[in-house]
């Protein structure tokens, strides 16, 4: 991450906490200015990202105001340069302790009754079973479903959203791809996730680095 990357990020998070703060969230704009603080939280939090809210608010004082900088662009610049190396130790970090969780948790579950583990480390489990045709990698699925962490911590669901999610099955993560194939229309799975097959060792907005991923999915439909 470069240092006006950075820079735009921090500013980003820090003006949740400014503007939001005793909000009433009635109208629009502060609902989405609530909705978006919320996601740059998530990820500041899941980056290890420690923010001086304070002197966010004397520098957006001090440009208000018209006040004169109190660093150089070279200070500021150096300051961000730190900042993302210490980040980034954090996150490999982060990321090297997840894949350790993500290993035993791996090795116990796929002990479970009922779960069962391709070569490529995807574990499965069958909660229905369906009656229609299995997918192609080319084909067009419709899903629903619901993702969590191993520790329970939910990430998204179609269900939350009252939609069910439509996508080429050749354009999504690799344990997406692999598991759905194994399916037949109609059917629901429980997908155990690998890191390899997941996110990787990034992570993704709310997902961190080496995560495993549980899916339940049920496949509605497949379209070549």
């Amino acid at each position: 991450m470069n240092p006006l990357s950075v820079a735009r990020f921090i500013c980003c998070v820090c003006m949740f906490p400014l503007v939001s703060c005793g909000a009433s969230l009635t109208n629009d704009k502060s609902k989405v200015s609530y909705g978006i603080g919320m996601q740059f939280a998530r990820d500041a939090k899941n980056r290890g990202m420690e923010i001086d809210l304070k002197a966010f608010a004397q520098a957006y004082d001090d440009v208000m105001s018209g006040k004169k900088a109190r660093l150089t662009d070279d200070e500021i610049r150096e300051a961000f340069q730190k900042v993302t190396e210490e980040m980034m130790k954090k996150q490999s970090a982060m990321a090297d302790e997840n894949l350790k969780k993500a290993d035993e948790f791996l090795k116990k579950n796929e002990k479970k009754a009922g779960v069962k583990k391709t070569a490529s480390g995807l574990q499965y489990r069958v909660i229905t079973e369906g009656t229609g045709m299995m997918p192609r990698a080319t084909d067009k699925v419709k899903v629903h479903y619901k993702g969590t962490l191993i520790d329970g911590t939910e990430f998204d669901s179609s269900y939350k959203r009252g939609q069910p999610a439509e996508f080429p099955l050749n354009q999504v993560i690799p344990g997406w791809t692999e598991g759905l194939q194994l399916m037949k229309v109609g059917s629901k799975y429980e997908l155990v996730i690998p890191p390899a097959l997941g996110y990787g060792d990034r992570g993704q907005q709310s997902i961190p680095g080496n995560s495993v991923l549980i899916f339940e999915v049920e496949l509605l439909e497949a379209k070549p």
